[in-house]
């Protein structure tokens, strides 16, 4: 590869970088170009961790014969096999060695060293090179500290002084583009884990200004835990994380399936809403989401009870109303939340269930919106709600029909 095919594929990796191209076709395409201009790659990998709730990162995998790259996510490496197997890499090598680059013939004892080399010898490939490509003390972020690249060929006689001299040159090249996708991947998985999706969304298009906000209508969901107080009380300190996690797993999973979005998670109680081009798709979206909760809560809890853990039921409000949704806070710290008197509102019939010994209470409006699913609903009277100046119907979910 001579000095103007450096030039082109630099070029190329740069504005892919700054287009924001997909890391996988990113891989794909640089794979491509450096076997049009003469590299004998026949195999390689891309490798870099993340800053993520469940994943600990990202790895791609393409080869020729394929003319694709697969992208998997992987998990912790911290403990069990997983351990094991990452301490008898050759990246790990070079993490403890603080080299920069390894280099490897493969024969057939190439596996005592690493069990990769022996896999990739038994499959016929000829030589492997595998790069740490480091990021500064001020760039990382989370356990993202490093690019990780392999590259592998089956040429008779490996890669030549030449090619992987290419290599190391390019690779810096190629983990900057993936690097700056991967924190425009974790910038999104941030915001939308910690403000919620659609919030998230307008985030990142801009809408981070103190006091940017619309009025809306939406059904608004709001839950709780019943006795939770009881429960913090009676349980160890060690059972009660567990607990939140596991119904709130189940709680905002059913309101993503339905399309509503979680606001706000106070405690053990979950704020959300559901919008739609009118109020009886949005109120039934938010009704399927509820009868799914209650199932999956009584599954639930016969499961915990089992193991003797703790349990407990969840009470639900469902309401109609409009509310100003947008940025509120000081200077320093925001929130994008929605406010408003059916805020309120919401919470206080969540708050009746107990009196009215139901799991769910929706709202006069909430039920007048539904149209011709209402007979879903069955009335239980009419209630004064504190802090509301006029009592109201409320109605709950008939779970025999």
């Amino acid at each position: 590869m001579d000095d103007a095919q450096f030039a082109e594929l630099a070029v190329w990796i740069s504005n892919a970088g700054l287009s924001g191209q997909d890391e996988a076709a990113m891989v794909t395409e640089f794979c491509t170009r450096v076997v049009a201009h003469g590299m004998p790659l026949v195999r390689a990998g891309v490798v870099i961790d993340t800053l993520h709730p469940i994943h600990s990162g990202r790895a791609y995998s393409w080869q020729a014969a394929k003319g694709e790259t697969t992208a998997s996510e992987y998990g912790p490496v911290n403990e069990g096999e997983a351990l094991a197997r990452w301490q008898r890499s050759a990246f790990y090598h070079l993490l403890e060695t603080g080299s920069p680059a390894l280099r490897r013939r493969l024969s057939k004892d190439s596996g005592a060293e690493f069990p990769l080399l022996g896999e990739l010898y038994a499959s016929g490939m000829t030589e492997y090179v595998a790069v740490i490509d480091r990021f500064g003390a001020d760039a990382v972020i989370g356990e993202m500290d490093c690019l990780y690249s392999s590259w592998v060929t089956n040429a008779p006689q490996g890669f030549t002084e030449a090619q992987t001299a290419a290599l190391r040159r390019l690779t810096p090249c190629l983990a900057l583009a993936i690097k700056s996708a991967t924190l425009v991947r974790i910038a999104k998985t941030l915001v939308e884990t910690y403000l919620g999706r659609d919030p998230g969304r307008r985030v990142l298009k801009g809408s981070i200004a103190r006091g940017i906000s619309s009025s809306i209508e939406a059904v608004l969901w709001y839950s709780d835990l019943h006795d939770y107080t009881r429960i913090c009380d009676q349980a160890r300190p060690d059972e009660i994380i567990p607990l939140l996690n596991d119904y709130a797993e189940i709680v905002i999973s059913a309101i993503h399936d339905e399309g509503g979005d979680v606001l706000k998670l106070i405690g053990d109680g979950t704020l959300a809403l559901f919008t739609a081009n009118d109020r009886a798709s949005a109120c039934r979206s938010a009704l399927a989401a509820a009868s799914k909760t209650l199932d999956r809560i009584d599954e639930l809890k016969q499961r915990r009870i089992a193991s003797g853990l703790p349990a407990t039921d969840l009470y639900l409000g469902l309401h109609l109303g409009e509310v100003v949704y947008g940025n509120f806070g000081s200077r320093e710290r925001l929130d994008f939340t929605v406010v408003g008197p059916a805020v309120n509102e919401v919470s206080r019939i969540a708050g009746m269930c107990r009196l009215v010994d139901q799991p769910i209470l929706a709202s006069a409006a909430f039920f007048a919106a539904l149209g011709p699913e209402q007979n879903r609903l069955a009335s239980v009277g009419r209630y004064a709600l504190r802090g509301v100046g006029q009592p109201q119907d409320l109605f709950t979910l008939d779970r025999v029909r």
